[in-house]
């Protein structure tokens, strides 16, 4: 039988033929057991190895894995295999199916209910180390967070929603990150901007990773700015005394976006 031919095919093939590829966490007294089991009804692996070729007749473990441990527990001479092709994607999810990896979800592009019932698996389990985060408050803070644009987790201690550096490695047994690269704004002329703009480039600013106006209430900074007389300013200073959360610590950071002309 050629190699093409054989993938997806239920083949009995002899244990020696096998390698486990890794490690079973069952524990012993399970596997043991379960052997004793197999062995008084009939030796027979009622649900099929999963394996992928490796050589001439030789085959390597990629999913049930613990049927495999309870074959070689219980003496079996051969066993039902089924056997799959040799690409990451098969051997992923034949993982995830026989229950030996957990999925993982993207967090830049996770719906709000993703995240909840992650992070509900992840506060319930036994022995969590998120024990004592309200699911509530970490999900809304995180869906709501520019997650899109973050390059690990974080910023997620940032949020004020229980999970802090102690606790955020927690979150890559199910999540992970694909980031967008930030998109530029236009500079904008603060001289002549109008509300609509100076609003959408301070959401930029306040939204960017490791922001420094992280804290800043957009709608009051935006209608302060706005209401004031910044068509004669000369430099961004007069924007500290506005008392809208800019103070002189963190007016340089509007120097990426904003600039001064006056037209007059």
């Amino acid at each position: 039988m050629s190699n093409l031919s054989k993938i997806g095919k239920l083949i009995h093939l002899y244990m020696d033929e096998i390698e486990l590829g890794g490690e079973t966490n069952t524990p012993e007294f399970i596997i043991t057991s379960t052997a004793k089991v197999l062995n008084e009804t009939g030796g027979r692996n009622w649900i099929p190895i999963i394996v992928k070729e490796v050589g001439e007749d030789r085959y390597q473990v990629i999913g049930n894995s613990f049927i495999f441990a309870v074959a070689e527990a219980a003496g079996l001479e051969k066993v039902w295999c089924i056997i799959a092709d040799k690409s990451e994607e098969t051997e992923k999810i034949s993982k995830i199916l026989s229950g030996e990896k957990i999925p993982q979800i993207n967090l830049s592009t996770a719906t709000r209910d993703e995240i909840k019932t992650a992070l509900q698996y992840l506060i319930e389990k036994p022995d969590s180390q998120l024990k004592g985060v309200k699911l509530a408050v970490a999900t809304n803070r995180i869906d709501e967070a520019p997650r899109q644009y973050w390059k690990d987790f974080q910023p997620i201690t940032k949020l004020k929603c229980g999970i802090t550096t102690s606790k955020v490695n927690a979150l890559k047994e199910v999540f992970y990150l694909s980031p967008q690269p930030i998109p530029e704004l236009e500079k904008v002329n603060l001289s002549t901007a109008t509300k609509d703009e100076i609003q959408a480039a301070l959401k930029y600013l306040i939204e960017k990773p490791n922001s420094q106006l992280k804290q800043v209430e957009l709608t009051k900074a935006t209608e302060r700015i706005a209401e004031a007389p910044r068509q004669n300013w000369k430099s961004l200073e007069p924007i500290t005394k506005l008392k809208c959360g800019i103070g002189k610590a963190k007016i340089n950071a509007l120097k990426e976006i904003f600039y001064l002309r006056n037209v007059n």
